[in-house]
């Protein structure tokens, strides 16, 4: 009897228990209820099913856990014309303003280039003014060359060195 009293004054006390009888269900809704016993019978197949070892290893890992695939998401609210306008503005200044900064770099790639070119052309230019020429003018001396000097022989347009005119000088004046 007293385990009986114990568990009746566990659930609380009611009027139907004042006398000794056995406590009275409250009427409760009849979905509530079902879906209680839903709740039970998943939680006892869970129960039922019991979790071996898994076959990676990873026994920490948690099964339950769903894919973000799984989530329901909800549709994004929609956006006002002004404000989807101002947003198409603004990436077509920031499309504007990295096409400027690739056209800017396009630029000093090629004027760093063409310098260089440039550069390159009067350094030849000039390695050509500084070379100390001497016109051979009898092929023999070729044929009698060693090997070694005929290495360092190059040909040039001597047309210009042999058409130079000598220097004139002005006539005293009186």
């Amino acid at each position: 009897m007293e385990g009986e009293c114990g568990a009746a004054a566990a659930s609380g006390p009611g009027p139907e228990e004042s006398n000794g009888a056995a406590p009275v269900p409250t009427p409760t809704s009849a979905p509530a209820r079902r879906r209680r016993k839903a709740a039970k019978k998943r939680k006892e197949a869970a129960a039922a099913i019991p979790r071996g070892r898994p076959k990676s290893g990873r026994v920490w890992k948690d099964p339950g856990k769903k894919r973000f695939s799984h989530m329901i998401q909800d549709k994004a609210l929609r956006t006002s014309w002004a404000r989807k306008m101002k947003e198409r503005q603004e990436r077509k200044l920031v499309r504007d303003l990295a096409r400027q900064l690739q056209e800017g770099k396009q630029r000093e790639r090629e004027e760093k280039k063409r310098r260089r070119e440039e550069n390159l052309k009067r350094r030849l230019e000039n390695e050509r003014k500084a070379e100390i020429v001497q016109v051979i003018r009898n092929p023999l001396k070729l044929k009698r060359a060693k090997k070694k000097q005929l290495r360092r022989v190059e040909k040039r347009d001597t047309l210009a060195l042999l058409q130079k005119t000598p220097v004139r000088r002005k006539a005293a004046t009186e």
